[in-house]
């Protein structure tokens, strides 16, 4: 039975194809049905579990029930610790943080019970990855890194590889990308003396990729996901198959290619449900959200959006949080006692029985004291998280209908703006048509009179000065159409796609319609208006109907500043906003600038914050500017930046792709 003791390094067997797998599982189960209920029927059933790994988790939690029920009842240490890593993986994947970590926490104290540094390192891995998979990088690298300097002490490095790639992924998570690439190097150039399992290069590539794509570098990142996704196929590997297809997915939605981004999310969406790997289905299904969202299909990304919800809530909610709070409390309480559980064992050799006695009596003191002040504060910290967690839902409730109050009313404001500034416009041709119609009645009237008279000379005069009327009454109401009609033209329903724009032109006309609507509301203001559009700007790709929005809420604000600077220095101030586009870097830029009242560094900072306003009560819902900077940096991929000093200016600056 000497193989079933090399079972132990369950993680290090490679499989050479499916079809070896299957037949490797075959023989496995073959022996399990001739075996006795002892240890070695633990280890094969560990082993069995984790041949099962990658293709079929319920399979292999089952199997490793089996194996901790059976070692349990033999008192078998070895066989738990197994067991122990087994369960806790499984659950890792199936998005059961508390029980892993407790199945990994535990399968760590017997191996340190039974000095067993081998197993220690796999138990620290192990905690590490469900630190990650919890987004918490520096609590795994704690654990990764202690596993990484247990592992230098043996020639035989088996589990080396695990460590450097985990430690990788921990920086990546930390923005630490410099860091990351080299860790995910190391991962994927060293084996050390000990091959692992060959699935596994499936993940240290993916890892290597998510890195190459961070860094930029989005052609040598999709090449380490095909050759990943291609061993996955290989090898009969489910489970980071999912993984590898989201990350394809994020890399061709960052790359703006959707119906890609889609295929492959749906793929990691389906892989994810099949093997209960709940963190894929969450990426996948609030990806394709955003995806379907950007195709107007709203049932879908509605659908999506519910599973996405409820997905977060069975691996984040507030009971998974509690367990969680509990256990690292525990565990705590368990390192603690180890630390002073050592401090005892040094000192029994130095002191006779009766005092060994009295120590042992006054630790137990303490630690009972020690409990009852902890189950005091848990008991507490209950009672506080639970009334914290009612008064949330009341304020979330409250909170969504003042939003909806608050965008509801932004949206009047808008309209009410544009409108205004809409009649400004038409009013002035009406006016021209009023005026010229009502002389052009009085010329008709003087004609008949001197046509009466006989005198056709001065009639054929009025009758050139009627026809000049006339002419002026055609042009004023062909402006006045051609505004109705452009307003026609911005009531269409948008599709929300990107389309070439004379961004100069859109630009121009915002500005025009921003400053008569305000002098609609305050005839008395008036403000310089400067452009400097690039005439060799070209087409750039934005939806109009939206940008049109961001330079309608710039605008506004521009002309409010200098304003209130004018209603502070009402002698000595001249209103000037300033708008400018040009090309800088292979980018198109565009800026809007006011001579007004400029901001201080507290207000800078907040600017762009949702429901954020200088502006007194009833004048601002605080959403322009974040509604804005939504539109710019998601939904056209750009920027939004204000530079600005106080009591002097204002500029905000747009940058963003220019089209090819």
């Amino acid at each position: 039975m000497k193989w079933l003791y090399a079972c132990l390094f369950w993680w290090v067997l490679p499989m050479p194809t499916i079809l070896a797998q299957n037949a490797y599982i075959d023989s496995l189960n073959h022996l399990l049905a001739h075996t006795r209920h002892d240890t070695s029927r633990v280890l094969l059933l560990a082993q069995l579990a984790t041949e099962y790994r990658f293709s079929d988790p319920d399979s292999m939690l089952i199997l490793a029930q089996q194996a901790m029920g059976l070692a349990q009842k033999l008192h078998f240490d070895k066989g738990k610790v197994w067991a122990s890593n087994i369960l806790g993986e499984v659950r890792r994947f199936r998005g059961e943080f508390p029980q892993a970590l407790e199945a990994q926490f535990n399968a760590l104290q017997l191996s340190r019970k039974l000095s067993d540094q081998l197993k220690e390192i796999l138990s620290l891995v192990f905690i590490g990855n469900v630190y990650l998979d919890l987004d918490q990088p520096r609590q795994a690298l704690s654990y990764l890194v202690q596993a990484k300097k247990i592992n230098e002490r043996f020639s035989n490095k088996q589990h080396v590889r695990l460590c450097l790639s985990g430690i990788g992924y921990a920086y990546e998570r930390l923005n630490q990308l410099d860091s990351a690439l080299y860790f995910q190097q190391q991962a994927n150039t060293g084996s050390g003396n000990f091959r692992l399992d060959p699935r596994l290069e499936s993940l240290f590539l993916t890892r290597l990729g998510v890195v190459q794509a961070r860094l930029g570098h989005p052609e040598l990142a999709l090449r380490y996901f095909q050759e990943a996704l291609q061993i996955s196929y290989d090898r009969g590997d489910l489970l980071n198959r999912g993984r590898i297809q989201y990350r394809m997915a994020e890399l061709y939605h960052n790359a703006h290619q959707p119906d890609s981004s889609l295929h492959y999310a749906r793929l990691a969406y389906m892989n994810g449900a099949k093997i209960t790997q709940k963190i894929i289905v969450l990426n996948a299904s609030t990806l394709m959200v955003n995806l379907y969202k950007a195709k107007n299909n709203l049932d879908s990304a509605f659908h999506y959006q519910e599973v996405a919800l409820a997905t977060k809530d069975s691996l984040y909610g507030q009971e998974k949080f509690q367990q969680l709070q509990l256990l690292t409390l525990t565990q705590q309480q368990r390192q603690q006692q180890l630390r002073e559980k050592q401090v005892q064992l040094q000192r029994i050799g130095f002191i006779s029985a009766i005092a060994v006695f009295l120590l042992i009596a006054l630790l137990l003191w303490r630690n009972n004291r020690q409990q009852q002040r902890t189950n005091r504060t848990l008991n507490l910290k209950n009672e506080q998280i639970e009334t914290q967690r009612s008064t949330l839902d009341r304020t979330l409730t409250e909170l969504k209908g003042t939003q909806a109050q608050l965008i509801q009313k932004e949206k009047m404001a808008s309209l009410g703006e544009l409108t205004a500034g809409i009649a400004h416009e038409i009013q002035n041709p009406l006016n021209f048509v009023n005026n010229f119609s009502e002389v052009s009645r009085e010329l008709v009237d003087e004609m008949d009179e001197e046509l009466d008279k006989g005198d056709t000379q001065e009639a054929k005069l009025i009758s050139a000065d009627l026809k000049q009327n006339l002419e002026k009454i055609t042009l004023h109401g062909q402006r006045a159409s051609s505004i109705v009609k452009g307003m026609l033209e911005h009531s269409r329903t948008t599709t929300g796609e990107k389309q070439p724009t004379d961004l100069n032109a859109l630009a121009d006309e915002y500005l025009r319609l921003a400053y008569h609507g305000l002098r609609a509301k305050d005839k008395d203001f008036n403000a310089e208006l400067k452009t400097d559009f690039d005439a060799n700007l070209g087409p750039v790709e934005v939806v109009p109907q939206e940008m049109g929005r961001v330079l309608l809420n710039l605008f506004n604000n521009a002309f409010y500043a200098v304003r209130e600077k004018q209603k502070q220095q009402p002698d000595g101030h001249q209103p000037i906003v300033t708008v400018s586009t040009g090309r800088i870097n292979g980018q198109v830029e565009l800026r809007v600038q006011d001579n007004g009242t400029g901001m201080p560094d507290v207000v800078k900072a907040k600017i762009f914050q949702p429901f954020f306003t200088t502006k007194p009560t009833g004048q601002g819902t605080g959403l322009g500017l974040s509604l804005s900077y939504e539109i710019i940096t998601k939904g056209h991929g750009g920027e939004l930046r204000v530079e600005t000093q106080e009591g002097a200016f204002t500029e905000f600056v747009i940058t963003f792709k220019r089209a090819d």
